[in-house]
């Protein structure tokens, strides 16, 4: 069945680099394309009328310039635009939506961190798996990368992830870190048996999490990486800086706490490597 894969549209150059990276998807898999674009609702200004009528028609003017873009792949697209706050209008469309694909204005570590919270909230608060682009060219890439950590929401990551490499062909670089326990500030070190053991056992919970996609996909290629590390999100973006595409989970649960990224999703947004998909 095709799928529908929403686009958060704006006239940035990073929303071009999410109209494409949708599009080109889309082209591979089958599927449709929905390019949403949101206009501010009225607060009942004096002369506001003319101002929104203006926005609503030159925002339909660049919808129908990238839904030509996605046209030209040969995908079906529609576009759509909303009215209200951008946040909650997204979160909205990707209701029954198999993507939600939006861009981010980060460009590399010399850049500084992404800049404002938009993107984080909706991807902390979307209905469906949330794709962030980064204005950031991604064209020689090659691989997946996905954060595994062995809860039921990191196995969902990994069975996106798998999917996606297989299909395009390309190996899954499966990413696990520990850290050691605190300890007191007069023990200078830590035992030897203790970070041996540490490590094995990470890389055991990793291997268990990996185990059925042999079966599932007997040429894909796997390789696992387990790393002591304070910082998870430093280590998955610095294996995704040649890769295609980074697959993370989000912990959020329940109506509250969906609206909440756990701390490693949020670093990883904050500083993308990559195209990087949050998985609920």
């Amino acid at each position: 069945m095709r799928e529908r894969v929403v686009v958060g549209v704006t006239d940035a150059a990073a929303s071009r680099r999410a109209v494409d990276w949708a599009a080109d998807r889309a082209a591979g898999r089958g599927d449709a394309v929905e390019l949403v674009s949101i206009v501010g609702g009225a607060v009942g200004v004096v002369g506001e009328g003319r101002v929104i009528d203006e926005a609503l028609e030159l925002t339909q003017h660049l919808l129908d310039r990238e839904a030509e873009r996605v046209r030209e792949r040969g995908v079906p697209v529609e576009t759509r635009v909303g009215r209200g706050n951008p946040v909650e209008q997204l979160i909205e469309a990707s209701t029954g939506a198999a993507l939600l694909v939006i861009g981010s204005d980060y460009r590399g570590p010399e850049s500084g961190p992404a800049r404002g919270p938009h993107g984080i909230r909706i991807t902390a608060g979307a209905h469906c798996p949330v794709v962030v682009v980064p204005d950031l060219d991604m064209a020689a890439r090659e691989g997946v990368v996905v954060g595994a950590d062995g809860s039921a929401v990191s196995e969902a990551a990994i069975a996106f992830a798998a999917a996606e490499a297989e299909r395009s062909g390309e190996p899954l670089i499966a990413v696990s870190t520990w850290s050691p326990v605190a300890i007191p500030l007069g023990m200078r070190t830590y035992p030897d048996e203790y970070l041996r053991n540490m490590q094995i056992l990470t890389e055991e919970s990793l291997a268990i999490s990996l185990a059925g996609l042999a079966q599932l996909y007997p040429d894909l290629v796997v390789r696992s990486v387990v790393e002591s590390s304070y910082s998870p999100d430093a280590v998955i973006n610095r294996l995704a800086m040649n890769a295609r595409l980074a697959v993370i989970g989000s912990h959020g649960r329940g109506p509250i706490a969906r609206f909440i990224l756990g701390s490693t999703s949020q670093q990883v947004l904050n500083r993308l490597a990559t195209a990087t998909v949050v998985v609920r």
